[in-house]
Parts: C-alpha cells; structure tokens; sequence
C-alpha cells in the first residue's frame, strides 16, 4: 500500500482534530493570539490603503450580513469581512509571527475563522480550534516552502491561503477528502511578491486580504463539492516546483499532533518588521546598560541574518511611515532617540532630521551565527561605536515577545487598548468588555459580536453545513 502524500496527511489532521485533543496551554495560546489580532485589527483603522481596500470590498458586497467588519463597526458577507479585517490586521505591524516559518499566522487565519463563525454561529470552542487547525497547517506550510521561498515571496501571502482554508474548512466541518480539495484551490491561489518593498507600495495589505478572502472561498467551494489539486504543495507543478528551491516536504507533517506549532507563536513588541526587533532589542540593551543617549553614538552595526539583508535591504530612504518600519536604521534611530519603536514614535518622528541623521549611522552584516540560527531562533546582535572610542556590544537570544520571553496576559491586555485607541477603533471601556469575552470565549455557545450593538448581526440565509 502506497504512502499517503503529504497534502493528505495533513489534510487529514485538519479535518479530523478535535478540541479535545489539544493540549489546554495551547487552547489559552490561542485566546492570546486572538486578543493580540483584534487589537492589531483595530490599530489598522484610518490607514488609507486599509480603508481604500475597504470601501471598495464593501461596494461589492451586501449592506449588511451575518460578519463583522471590525473597523467600520457594521456586518456584511462573510467574505467582505474577513477581506478587510485580515487587511487591517496586517498594518500597524503589530501582529504575530511564527518565527521557524517566517509567517504572520493572525492576520490570514482568525478573519475568516471569525467572519464564518459569526455566519454559522458556531461556538467559541470552534472558533479556537478552527484557528489552531490554521495555524498548525500555515506554519508547517510556511516551513515546507523554506527560506528561499521568503527571499522572493511573502510567505503569509502565499502560505497564508492554505492557513486560511484550514481554518474555514474546520468550520465547515469538512471531511479529510474536502480538506484537501480545499487546500488545492486554496495553494493554486497563493501570491504575494516583495518588490513593493522598494516603492513602499500597498501591497502588503492586499497579500493578506487575498489569502483570507481565497482560503475561504476555497473552503466553501469544496463544500460543494469543488475539486482542486490532489499534490498542490509536492507535486511536479506545484507550490514548491514553482517557488521554492530548498522545499522540505517532511516539515509539513512533521509530529502532526504532538508538536503544537500555534504555541511556538510570538507577539511582537515594537512596531516594525520583525527582522529588525533581534537588533533593536540588543541596542536597547546596551544603551540601557551604559546609560547611552543617542549622540553618544557614532554607528551601530546589527548583526543580521541574509533573511533580514533580504527583506530590509532594499529599503534605503524611507519615504512614508510604513516603509520605515522595515528600515533597519530608522527602527534603531526610534529605539535610540525614543527608547521604543512604537506607533506613536513612527508617526511623529520617523522623518525627523533626528531620526534620518541616526539612520545614516546604522549599516547591516551578515553575521555566520545569526544565520546559522535563522529562522528557528532570531538572535539580535549589534556593535555599537561611541564617540569616545569604545565599542559595546549586545547580544538578544531572545527578542522580546518570544515563546521564551513571552507577554504577559496584563502585557496583551494593555498592548490591545493602546492599539485600538491609536486607531480610534475602541474606546477602553468598550477594550475592557472585549477582553472579557475573549477570555470566556471557549465557554461561549455562540461566537459573539465582538464590537457595536450587543447581539449577533443580521442572519443571512448562507447554508450551514
């Protein structure tokens, strides 16, 4: 008898998990991953290419529906929704990483999982485990693909649309046979290229809007019945065939069941692109420890992985806010000068004569450890050079936010209401009541409106299967 594929291995798992089965430090995982979503969504309100993005999904769609549309404080179709909540979550650069597979799972996983949740009003337990079924098949997805993939694509766009069928399919409690189906229309779909890093473009949020909006839709059509690619991932012409040159076919399978990937998760700290957060960190380090103030400082060199050179590289003269949070030297011009690269400090300082002066100071090198170490662990390590002639050196093993150097619950709660009041997206009383709810969300018979008028919102007659 032949060896099932990977692709029906996997499809398997996701179809068959059950709650029960996981383990419960990965259930409160879960409830922290999706506080740190809706906050990160919320932050996301305002910005001109989410907003664009949403006026336009929301002229195509119904006036109302079953699925919340966080940041506009009304419901439309399940589809609409989760287009422009994975949208929103994925700009203020505050939303979550898997470090081994280089991917964003939040940001594709619980906008669809949220938006066909509210529409078959499914329980909250089935909205956590439909999002550790995302997150487990996205990440191992992610590091199938490896780090070639990521040197041209971005991978919470491309892996990101298996990660979201997983999770609506789950939902709609397909069988092993529509799992794979699903995966099959969702992998044709993947896309998501860096190129509008050096434009500073709004692609960025397109490449998640897209995977949310295509996982689903590949979800709903095997439901019905529709047929996709039996070896999407491994096959001649699949995903790895056509964007991948090191594809690890064993990481897609790898202790399915008993290595919870979803826990392995970080929350990210400072908001900017997460190759910068190991050098930031060392930098705060060592000002911190020698009592450094920003002029004391002639250059600093980060030690980065090729990863970072990648992704980072090709932005030198940062033009908006959104292109400098994946600038190497204006993150650590905002950790030197500010002590902390948050959205406040991009917003008002990122162009200032300060911070560019600073940023001039600052270079990249591809160090041998940290790439070595890359991507299962991200080592932050910088030399700095001080006026006086010495030169300190930091080193980070763990970046803040990382499974070992985690946020507290009190950390998430308060992370969550500073972004959604920098979005004006929730005041904090209404943050206060949310928290609540997510906390109790596996007890909830019902998946309940997150934000706005208490209740579900309006029925639609969309099947339930």
């Amino acid at each position: 008898m032949s060896t099932p594929s990977a692709e029906s291995q996997l499809a398997e798992f996701a179809a068959t998990l059950c709650l029960c089965d996981v383990p419960s430090a990965v259930v409160r995982r879960s409830e922290e991953l999706f506080l740190d979503w809706v906050g990160s969504t919320l932050a996301g309100k305002g910005a001109r290419p989410v907003e664009t993005l949403a006026s336009f999904m929301l002229s195509q769609g119904p006036v109302d529906g079953p699925s919340e549309v966080l940041i506009r404080r009304r419901c439309s179709s399940p589809l609409i929704a989760a287009t422009i909540n994975a949208a929103a979550s994925h700009f203020a650069e505050q939303d979550d990483v898997h470090n081994g597979s280089v991917f964003h799972p939040a940001a594709v996983v619980f906008p669809p999982a949220l938006a066909v949740a509210q529409a078959l009003r499914r329980s909250g337990a089935e909205l956590l485990l439909a999002s550790v079924v995302g997150y487990e098949v996205g990440i191992r997805v992610g590091e199938f693909l490896g780090r070639s993939h990521y040197k041209v694509f971005h991978t919470t766009g491309t892996a990101g649309t298996l990660a979201a069928a997983a999770a609506v399919g789950s939902l709609l409690r397909l069988d092993a046979l529509q799992m794979g189906n699903a995966f099959g229309s969702a992998g044709t779909q993947s896309a998501g290229l860096w190129e509008f890093l050096r434009d500073g473009a709004d692609s960025k949020q397109l490449h998640t809007a897209h995977a949310a909006g295509a996982g689903l839709g590949a979800a709903y059509l095997a439901a019905d019945g529709f047929s996709g690619a039996r070896r999407i991932l491994t096959g001649a012409q699949g995903l790895a065939a056509g964007m991948s040159s090191d594809a690890d076919p064993a990481r897609l399978t790898h202790r399915l069941g008993a290595r919870w990937a979803t826990a392995e998760t970080s929350f990210k700290f400072h908001a900017a692109c997460r190759h910068t957060h190991p050098a930031a960190d060392a930098l705060l380090q060592v000002i911190q420890e020698h009592g450094l103030n920003a002029d004391d400082i002639v250059q600093v060199t980060a030690r980065v992985h090729q990863g970072a050179i990648d992704v980072l590289g090709p932005v030198r003269n940062p033009q908006t806010v959104h292109q400098a949070k994946f600038s190497m030297g204006t993150v650590l011009a905002m950790a030197a000068l500010h002590r902390r690269a948050g959205m406040a400090e991009f917003d008002a300082h990122f162009g200032d004569a300060q911070a560019r002066g600073f940023c001039e100071r600052v270079r990249m090198l591809l160090d041998e450890e940290v790439d070595a170490a890359y991507p299962a662990r991200w080592i932050g390590k910088v030399d700095v050079l001080l006026r006086d002639g010495r030169v300190l050196h930091g080193r980070v093993d763990e970046p803040k936010g990382d499974p070992g150097n985690t946020l507290s619950r009190a950390e998430l709660e308060d992370k969550a209401i500073r972004l959604a009041l920098y979005g004006n997206g929730a005041s904090e009383p209404e943050m206060r009541s949310l928290i609540g709810a997510v906390w109790a969300l596996a007890d909830a018979a019902v998946v309940p409106r997150l934000l706005g008028a208490p209740g579900p919102c309006v029925s639609t007659s969309l099947p339930s299967p």
